[in-house]
Formats: C-alpha cells, sequence, structure tokens
C-alpha cells in the first residue's frame, strides 16, 4: 500500500508560480511511476505530466513549455513545476503513483487526496 500526501496548492494571479509535491510513504517499492493529474468543476480528470524512474516524461500539450514534473527518489517525492498559469489551469490536482505500466497506460494504483490550484485573471 502506498500512500501520498500532496502540497503546494494555492492562489495565484495569471503569469505566476505555483510547485507542487507529492510526498510518498509505504510499499515504496512498488512505485515506478507517477503522475499528476487535474480535474477542474464540471470536467473530466486528465493527464497533466507524468515520470518515470528512470526520468522519462510526458506532458498534456496544454501544459508542455510551462509546467515541468520531476522526482526525488532518495526523498520518494514527486513535483511539479507550474509557470506562466493560466486561469484555465485552475483545478484540484491529484498525485498518482504505480508500476511503470501506469505511465503508459494511466491506470496508477495510488492516488493522493488533491490539491487546490487556483488561478485569478
Amino acid at each position: 500500500q502506498v500512500q501520498l500526501v500532496e502540497s503546494g496548492g494555492g492562489l495565484v494571479q495569471a503569469g505566476g508560480s505555483l510547485r507542487l509535491s507529492c510526498a510518498a510513504s509505504g510499499s515504496i517499492p512498488s512505485i515506478n511511476a507517477m503522475g499528476w493529474y487535474r480535474q477542474a468543476p464540471g470536467k473530466q480528470r486528465e493527464l497533466v505530466a507524468a515520470i518515470t524512474s528512470a526520468r522519462s516524461t510526458k506532458y498534456a500539450d496544454s501544459v508542455k513549455g510551462r509546467f515541468t514534473i520531476s522526482r526525488d527518489n532518495a526523498k520518494n517525492t514527486a513535483y511539479l513545476q507550474m509557470n506562466s498559469l493560466k486561469p484555465d489551469d485552475t483545478a484540484v490536482y491529484y498525485c498518482a503513483a504505480g508500476p511503470v505500466s501506469a505511465y503508459y497506460t494511466g491506470s496508477y494504483s495510488s492516488w493522493g487526496q488533491g490539491t487546490q490550484v487556483t488561478v485569478s485573471s
């Protein structure tokens, strides 16, 4: 069993930056892929970015060039650096973790509770 705790969300003006963190605990060896998803009111949850333990990464087209996903394997923590934020980035952001297959399929086995990001215009 893996527990994930997100932090770093908040209110920021358009053009600003935030850095989200996701700390993992529990059955760490089972984690290879980690991902960030978001869900805005009335919309489906969508992938923002994902990273494997080998540091392969992928991003949603809407955040490419603005967001950067990274991880510190020694600290069992993943990060999402968000720059040039837009009001459309407003959502609850969720961290996810799972085996390497989850990077390709989106079938993550563990999810955090989410952290709110609000971007004002």
